[in-house]
């Protein structure tokens, strides 16, 4: 696909770009005291049109469907959907998770739908239970069937979330490989040997056996399947030691302290590490990086948005607020 597809959707991503809300205005949000103060400071924004007087109670349907607005405004306008679905196959997949439990255990997880921009709350149900799409990539299904297969044989919904996971992961690479852009090839590569590492830290941090890690982990990032395997018959440190002298070392080493592993800032290195990946692509006239770039900013806006949100809720102090926010755009 060539670059120049493009010309006509970056300026509509140009223009976009300038909705996202600036940093200032996430510390504006983070110290507001109430509800009251915090729709003031969305009021100018494209957040305005969901300030209604049930906001506080519904404000994650109103994030849903300004992250679906979204995903079905640029689907469209898109030389390539599957531009967009690189980004928003997590929420697809997400979805798969959570019907496909519903579908074992005969419960109604409906308020648990992400929006996906791609493929719709029916669309998703009746392939989970059927196994059969005339919308879904012959892909998912074969991810469906896997599951379906190991549901006849174990009653563990964990394994829901492993098979999905693998796939997900192998989907990735599949498609980043096919669409032939290299930027957007390194930025999935990255994202699986992250999501990798994680895994290895918390299976060996637990004393999973390889046969487990085997399950769970993915072959299609950088290093190699098996090399993180076999850190099941070797101790904490050593993983961490292998980590620290690997490519993400520098980045990681802050989560890092003796024995001790900050999974919670290994998950927001994780993200800002990848946001720092497409910021680069701003500064790019042609070819898919903005776009995805935008996609995953907006992404971020909405997840700090819900981070603040249910914060103030809750109760969280000004400083546990900062410490868990994504990095954003200094638009």
């Amino acid at each position: 696909m060539a670059k120049q597809m493009y010309h006509q959707l970056n300026p509509l991503i140009r223009l976009k770009e300038n909705e996202l809300l600036a940093p200032e205005v996430f510390q504006q949000l983070i110290a507001a005291e109430d509800f009251k103060k915090i729709e003031g400071i969305l009021m100018p924004t494209v957040y305005h049109q969901y300030l209604d007087a049930n906001f506080q109670k519904d404000f994650e349907k109103s994030l849903n469907q300004e992250l679906l607005t979204t995903f079905e405004e640029l689907a469209a306008a898109a030389p390539d959907r599957n531009l967009v679905w690189v980004y928003t196959m997590r929420y697809t997949l997400h979805n798969l998770k959570v019907f496909t439990k519903a579908c074992y255990v005969k419960e109604n997880y409906d308020h648990l739908y992400l929006p996906d921009g791609m493929f719709t709350m029916d669309e998703l149900k009746h392939a989970v239970e059927t196994g059969i799409s005339s919308v879904l990539p012959e892909s998912i299904l074969y991810s469906i069937g896997r599951v379906k297969e190991y549901m006849e044989e174990s009653h563990i919904l964990q394994g829901i979330d492993v098979i999905y996971d693998r796939h997900y992961l192998k989907e990735q690479r599949r498609l980043g490989e096919t669409l032939g852009y290299p930027e957007l090839l390194e930025e999935i590569i990255a994202f699986i040997d992250l999501t990798n590492l994680t895994t290895a830290l918390r299976c060996v941090a637990q004393g999973r056996s390889q046969g487990f890690m085997s399950t769970v982990l993915s072959s299609s990032g950088s290093i190699e399947k098996s090399q993180w395997m076999s850190f099941a018959e070797q101790s904490l440190s050593d993983l961490t030691t292998f980590i620290l002298e690997s490519a993400y070392g520098d980045l990681l080493l802050p989560v890092f302290d003796g024995e001790k592993i900050d999974f919670a800032g290994l998950d927001v290195i994780k993200d800002n590490y990848l946001t720092g990946m497409y910021e680069q692509a701003r500064t790019t006239a042609f070819g898919p990086l903005p776009l995805l770039a935008f996609l995953n900013a907006k992404d971020i806006e909405i997840k700090n948005l819900r981070l603040i949100l249910v914060g103030k809720r809750a109760g969280f102090t000004k400083e546990q607020l900062q410490e868990r926010m994504r990095m954003t755009y200094d638009v």
